[in-house]
């Protein structure tokens, strides 16, 4: 007995031995489990946009596979093809890994690039002009539609549009410039006015130099025609839809469009004066202006604004040569008197128009004159300037005579007589400040005015301070601006509290808020 289990235990040994060598065999022989590698203990999972294709043991030659199928995808195409290609992998620690053969991912690859292909069948120009793109067929497109813009300002074709190759830029970026056509500089040789003169010259000037006249030197007519804005043309491959006709792109490029810019403030502005001039309305400049809070907001010298003006997407500078006779003003001369107010001004000689014959350089934008340069001028008659003498010192300030209250009346009709002053209502006792320096010339009971101040300034003005209700100053006293001169009231014909305060010029009343700071 012990015999046989002795022999039965080997003959198990036996079995269990041939079925692991059995194993071991159909591991090594059958297809399915010769896909089965050692790793070194990582693997690499690949995915190709997203999708998974397969597994590898290493990623050696794996970027040239790829290569090799995008090169098969894209000779399948006809015109400049794109793939796109992302590969990824992420890495697993196997000591055993099911690979992909390299058929298989091969064909996998073809597939998901098969899908992620774009076509431009159509080689192609796209036009740049600052954040504005157009794309056209030929280049002899590009040309005509450049033409276009040019030549609603060079009616006799004398300039020609050039795309010149940027050797500078990776891409082949062409840039437009408009430059004399030769058969132009042909018919004109005379000289332009100016390449002769740097500034206003005289015919005298020009005669010391052997010439004989004006017209000898100086040719009416177109200077200079060029771009406003820089324009760039690539090449590039496009689809059929991406391609713009012609007449289409003149109309995107040549036709006037509303477009904001900036406009500086200056002497003599107002806001309806700056509507009117770019034809909008003061509510449209309140409305585009962040810091403009109604039509009666203040501004400035100096301040800018956003006006919108109507202007094509690609604006054209001329220079053009005007000869022409006009009658002049010589320029007004001033004499400075150092003990008058600026505001004093005599005027010791009228001034009296002159003619002269002039050649000037007119520069225009999109056809509207931007500049003028007289370049050469012949005084036919002299003009006599005006003579002026003039205060160069500053006059006084005058400032609102008290502190906060409320704004009840203006300057204007009211119960059918004129106000002749304004009026702020407060609290019975508040302070009244003096406007301007000056002296008293008055102080006390003034009929409708009640208890009143009045003081006389260095400019000649005067100013008034009505129904108080205690006066702090007395007749001849001198006071600085600011000072307290009485506390506010309700005398006199008045309808409550408040302070009446009037400017007076030559006897007469202003309106204070024109003089106010």
């Amino acid at each position: 007995m012990r015999k046989w289990t002795k022999h039965k235990k080997q003959l198990s040994l036996f079995f269990a031995m041939g079925a692991i060598a059995s194993v071991f065999g159909i591991f090594v022989i059958h297809p399915m489990f010769r896909s089965y590698e050692r790793t070194d203990e990582n693997y690499y999972k690949l995915t190709l946009n997203g999708t998974e294709i397969g597994q590898v043991a290493s990623m050696d030659g794996i970027q040239e596979m790829l290569i090799e199928e995008k090169s098969k995808v894209a000779a399948m195409q006809e015109g400049l093809t794109i793939v796109k290609a992302d590969l990824a992998y992420t890495t697993e620690n196997k000591i055993f890994a099911r690979t992909t053969s390299q058929k298989k991912l091969q064909e996998n690859m073809y597939e998901v690039l098969k899908d992620a292909t774009v076509t431009y069948n159509q080689k192609a120009y796209t036009v740049k002009i600052n954040q504005f793109t157009v794309t056209l067929s030929t280049k002899e497109d590009v040309i005509q539609l450049l033409n276009a813009a040019k030549n609603k300002y060079d009616t006799t074709d004398s300039y020609q549009v050039e795309l010149i190759s940027d050797n500078e830029r990776e891409l082949n970026v062409m840039t437009a410039q408009v430059v004399k056509a030769a058969k132009a500089a042909e018919e004109h040789p005379k000289v332009s006015a100016s390449t002769i003169n740097a500034g206003i010259c005289t015919i005298t000037d020009e005669l010391s130099y052997g010439i004989n006249t004006p017209e000898e030197i100086y040719q009416e007519g177109l200077l200079s025609v060029d771009f406003a804005d820089t324009v760039e043309v690539v090449e590039s491959y496009v689809k059929d839809d991406e391609i713009t006709s012609l007449t289409d792109a003149i109309d995107l490029v040549t036709k006037d469009k509303e477009k904001n810019k900036i406009y500086e403030v200056k002497s003599g502005d107002s806001l309806s004066v700056i509507a009117e001039n770019y034809n909008t309305t003061v509510a449209n400049l309140v409305a585009i202006n962040e810091g403009l809070e109604n039509a009666d907001s203040i501004i400035r010298v100096g301040d800018e604004l956003t006006v919108t003006v109507p202007e094509p997407e690609l604006s054209v500078i001329t220079e053009e040569e005007e000869i022409y006779s006009e009658n002049y003003q010589a320029e007004t001369q001033y004499i400075d008197n150092n003990s008058w107010y600026t505001t004093e001004t005599v005027v010791r000689q009228e001034a009296t128009a002159g003619e002269r014959s002039v050649v000037a350089v007119v520069t225009n934008r999109n056809g509207a004159e931007t500049g003028r340069e007289i370049v050469f001028q012949e005084i036919i008659t002299e003009s006599k300037p005006a003579i002026i003498e003039r205060g160069t010192v500053t006059p006084p300030t005058y400032v609102k005579p008290i502190s906060g209250g409320t704004f009840t009346s203006g300057f204007k009709m009211r119960w059918g007589r004129q106000h002749k002053g304004v009026d702020w209502a407060c609290p019975v006792g508040t302070a009244v400040k003096a406007s301007c320096a000056g002296t008293v010339v008055s102080a006390g009971w003034a009929s409708g005015y009640g208890y009143c101040v009045k003081i006389n300034h260095a400019d000649g003005r005067q100013t008034r301070y009505a129904h108080l209700s205690k006066i702090l100053v007395s007749v001849g006293q001198k006071v600085s601006q600011g000072d307290k001169i009485a506390l506010s009231g309700n005398t006199g014909r008045s309808t409550g509290p408040h302070v009446h305060f009037e400017i007076l010029i030559n006897g007469s009343q202003v309106n204070p808020l024109s003089y106010l700071e």
